[in-house]
Parts: C-alpha cells; sequence; structure tokens
C-alpha cells in the first residue's frame, strides 16, 4: 500500500469557508440532540423523578460497563413530527458493553408521552432488533412502556412490520440461542405487556413496575372489576404469585445490578475477529473534512482526501486508479480491520460499474467487508451512455452489491440520489450500518433537475394550452420547496432512512465499532426456545 499525499489546501479561502460552511452544520446537530436527549416536557421530567425513576440514559449508563463505548441508533427519530413533542420516537436503542459483552439495548423513554409506541417508534424498535438478529447479539429491554399510542393505531398495530413484529422478532431471537432480558422500570400496558412477557428472563422493579395486558379502567369496561393497579399487574404480585416475573428489585439500581448479573452469566461468544492488524490513527486530521466538503454541492472534491482521514495510517491501495475514475475503489484498514472502500467522485459511467462490480466481487472472495461512501448524482445518462450499455453495467454494480456476502455499511456523506443510491447500497439493499453526514441528501434527483423536469412535463402537455411565465414559476418554487425539505437529512433521520446522522470527525470512531461489530458474528447454531413458564 501507499500512503495518500493530500493536496488540501488548509489554509486557502476555500478551505476556511467551507470549513465555517460545515460548523454551522455541525453547531445544529448538536443544538438537535441536546433538545432530543433532554426526553420530555420538564413537568414530566419532574414528575419521573418524583416516582424515584432514573432517565432512560441514566439507566442505559448505569447498565453498560463503565468508561466503555456505546453506539447509539436514530437518535432523530421523529424529528419535527407529532409538533416536535415525540423526542427520539420517545425510545432509545443502541449497541453497549454489559459485562464485557455486546449487546442491544432498546429503552422506552416514559417522559415522552408515557413511552408509548408511534409509527416511528416501532420502526426505532424494530431495527434495533433487526441489527441485534443480523449481528448474533442479546437484546435488554428497559421497559417503561405505556403500550400504542391509541390515535396512531392503524399505523402501528396491524400490517406485517407493525408492534407485532416486534415480538415476532423478540420469539425468533430468543429460539436462535440470543437472550432477551427485560428489566420492567413502570407500567407496561397492552403490547407493552409482552416485551417483558415474552423475554427470556424478566427484573421488576417493587413499586413502579406494572405488567397488565388492560389496565384497571379496561378491566372495569370490560368485566365491571374495580382492581387497583398494583393489585392487578404489580411486581410483587407477578414475582410471588403469576411468576410473570423473575426477580424483584427493591429499587432501579438493583435491578440494573441484577441485569448485569443475568448478562456475565450468558454464554454468547463472539467470533475472535480474522486478519486485524495494529492500530494506526490517520496521518491526517478528521477535522480537515470539513473543509475538504465543499459547501456547493455543485462543485466537486476528491473522495480519497476523505478516506485519507478515516483509513489508518492513511494508507490505502486503490483498485484499478486509472479506469472509470469517477468511482474510487480501494483496500485499506479503519481502526485495524480490514475493509474494502466504494466512494463517488462524479457521476457513474459504464466504466465505473464495472470496475465497482468488479472490486465487491473480489472483497466477497477474500471476505473483506464493504464500505461505501455516497456522494453521487447517479449513473450518467445520455445517447452515448445508453449505448455504451449503462443500463446493462449499472445493473451488474447493484447486482454484485446486493448479492454480496460480506457485511456491507454505508455512510452518505453527500447526496445520494437516484440509481446512484442503489449501487451505493442505500437503505432499501439493507446495509448492516448505515449513517449519514449533517450535510447529506437522498432524493431520487436533485431540485434542479426536478424543476427543471417538472417544468418540462407541463410545457408538453397534451391537448392543453402551454403554461405561461408565472405558472412555470409557481411550478418551479414549488418543486424547489418539496425537494429542499424531502431531501434534508433531518427529514430522512426523523423517518429511520438512516440510522442516525453523525458528524464527519466521529465518522472513524463509528465505523470503527460498527466494523468490530459485523466482523465477529459467530455462527448461528442450533438452539432452543425458552417459554416463561
Amino acid at each position: 500500500m501507499s500512503v495518500f499525499q493530500t493536496r488540501c489546501e488548509s489554509r486557502g479561502a476555500e478551505f476556511e469557508a467551507n470549513e465555517a460552511a460545515y460548523a454551522e452544520l455541525v453547531r445544529v446537530l448538536r443544538e438537535r440532540t441536546a433538545q432530543v436527549i433532554g426526553g420530555g416536557p420538564s413537568r414530566h421530567v419532574e414528575r419521573h423523578r418524583a416516582r424515584g425513576k432514573l432517565l432512560v440514559r441514566e439507566r442505559i449508563d448505569r447498565l453498560v460497563d463503565p468508561a466503555s463505548a456505546f453506539l447509539e441508533l436514530s437518535p432523530l427519530a421523529a424529528y419535527g413530527l407529532y409538533d416536535g413533542e415525540v423526542n427520539g420516537a420517545g425510545i432509545v436503542t443502541g449497541i453497549g458493553v454489559v459485562c464485557g459483552r455486546k449487546v442491544v439495548v432498546i429503552a422506552n423513554d416514559a417522559t415522552v408521552k408515557g413511552g408509548s409506541f408511534f409509527h416511528e417508534t416501532v420502526k426505532k424498535h424494530v431495527r434495533a432488533q433487526e441489527i441485534a438478529s443480523e449481528n448474533r447479539l442479546p437484546c435488554i429491554y428497559l421497559v417503561d412502556c405505556g403500550g400504542a399510542y391509541l390515535p396512531e393505531q392503524d399505523r402501528v398495530f396491524p400490517d406485517r412490520d407493525h408492534f407485532g413484529n416486534a415480538f415476532h422478532r423478540q420469539c425468533r431471537m430468543s429460539a436462535s440461542g440470543l437472550p432477551q432480558v427485560s428489566i420492567v422500570f413502570g407500567g407496561c400496558t397492552a403490547g407493552g405487556a409482552y416485551i417483558p412477557a415474552l423475554s427470556d428472563q424478566v427484573v421488576m422493579v417493587e413499586g413502579n413496575a406494572r405488567i397488565h395486558l388492560g389496565g384497571p379502567s379496561i378491566v372495569k369496561v370490560a368485566i365491571n372489576e374495580d382492581v387497583d393497579g398494583e393489585t392487578l399487574g404489580g411486581a410483587q404480585m407477578h414475582t410471588r404469585v403469576s411468576g410473570v416475573s423473575d426477580h424483584l428489585a427493591a429499587d432501579e439500581a438493583e435491578a440494573l445490578a441484577r441485569a448485569r448479573e443475568i448478562m456475565a452469566e450468558i454464554n454468547v461468544a463472539r467470533k475472535p475477529p480474522v486478519g486485524r492488524r495494529a492500530v494506526k490513527p490517520p496521518r491526517y486530521d478528521a477535522r480537515e473534512i470539513a473543509g475538504i466538503v465543499s459547501r456547493d454541492r455543485r462543485m466537486p472534491y476528491d473522495v480519497r482526501e476523505i478516506i485519507a482521514r478515516l483509513v489508518d495510517d492513511s494508507d490505502f491501495q486503490a483498485f484499478k486508479p486509472d479506469y472509470g475514475d469517477s468511482l474510487v475503489c480501494a483496500t485499506a484498514a479503519i481502526h485495524g480491520y480490514p475493509v474494502g472502500i466504494i466512494g463517488n467522485n462524479g457521476a457513474l459511467f459504464s466504466e465505473s460499474a464495472l470496475k465497482g462490480a468488479h472490486f465487491i466481487m473480489l472483497c466477497q472472495q477474500r471476505n473483506i467487508p464493504l464500505l461505501f461512501l455516497h456522494n453521487i448524482s447517479g449513473y450518467m445518462v445520455g445517447s452515448e451512455a445508453e449505448r455504451g450499455g449503462i443500463a446493462k453495467n449499472s445493473a451488474k454494480m447493484v447486482y454484485a452489491m446486493s448479492t454480496a456476502r460480506v457485511p456491507r455499511l454505508s455512510v452518505i456523506v453527500g447526496g445520494s440520489y437516484g440509481a446512484g443510491n442503489y449501487g451505493m447500497c442505500g437503505r432499501g439493499f439493507r446495509p448492516r450500518f448505515l449513517f449519514a453526514w449533517p450535510g447529506a441528501q437522498v432524493a431520487t434527483m436533485s431540485a434542479d433537475i426536478a424543476a427543471n423536469v417538472m417544468g418540462e412535463l407541463a410545457r408538453g402537455r397534451h391537448g392543453a394550452a402551454p403554461p405561461d411565465a408565472d405558472e412555470l414559476a409557481a411550478i418551479d418554487a414549488r418543486v424547489r420547496q418539496q425537494y429542499a425539505e424531502q431531501s434534508d437529512a433531518y427529514y430522512a433521520t426523523a423517518r429511520l432512512w438512516d440510522d442516525g446522522i453523525i458528524e464527519p470527525t466521529q465518522t472513524r470512531d463509528v465505523l470503527g465499532l460498527c466494523l468490530d461489530i459485523v466482523c465477529t458474528v459467530p455462527e448461528a447454531g442450533a438452539s432452543s426456545p425458552v417459554y416463561r413458564m
């Protein structure tokens, strides 16, 4: 391999202007993240604490090993939706280390609408379970959940990927040998009751934890029985009478300590990493990325400058560097883990697509995970491109990427448009993890092109008078507004089209955590399901 020699002018006017523009993007990200992690309204937080309960992230801090990394997923889910009242979709998910074992944590935030499940809550919960299943990770559920948010019932309850799918996944993971452990801190009603009821082991906190399929009001309506919540489904009753709970904890600290004891005893080993090298930091500072990425999306930059600030020792071996050079393919290491990197330096031509397909197959043969860095307007269009077989050759890259058996990771560092998003392993192709930078955009095409296309369609309306200048201007403005809103990074992350927005300076460490997970996945062995007795 050869160490990349940067051409970045870190003191130039253009660099400084780009850096200032990206600093504002990062400032907005930090501000919005801080707002979301505060949870629900202050009055709800105060009420929560008055009941002797920890906040959701305080619970996670006590659960995971001290000074260990916790990779939070989709913290800005539901951002800007529901009048801004459902921070983080009312749930915190992520991957942490408990007693030396990597686990997926799924934790309700009861200060946000009582921990109830909205459409995005279900998506976030199920996405965390999908990551756990695919990467063979146990699940710990920190349950404080009011069940489905009833006004959203048609978007939460009936469909294949709605709330019931979470229980289906929980059962399947348990049966495959992945432990499912629940700690119940508050009320778990209706569907929320099945999260602990379907777990292999359950801990309940005395005084606050309750589990019931129907709360006291429902019981009154259904069978005309008057009963209080503690008698109906309290921790004492479920631990000593019904057997729904396996362990009774006097407070939340004891419950979290018991969960750690349970995890310490499980026998789920990770596979030793193969081919991991000594870790070397990049020679170039990741903070320079902000000055490299152009503030004008139409102005290109060399993706190799980004790669050099992510990979170990800024050392990577380019594949076919003089062929199809609008696609950069290279092998390198990130935190010691081998990785094949595919990045964009412009639209993809037939040669670029063929090169990408070839490189993907090489990485698969050599068992090297793939990392896609999206900054792509799409595959080349036009008569020359079509005669050159762009449809066929771009399909080859899409096919190779889709069928690759090695883990695939994606980071949207710029725009990710149209079929380019497909070839670069967008969300629809199920990469193991997909993150975005604050300036990322995802759309069928750029706003400029979309506005032009819609204007041309209006001009060509059959049997109608051609539009005048005012109508064309209105069409242009409407399309640009739509694309500006819907291609924005926060619009995407609110709807869980990614696993979170990350800062460029965080990217190397986030990828290192992900590679450590995907490169140590054990084979799924024979197992037996655990039924609650």
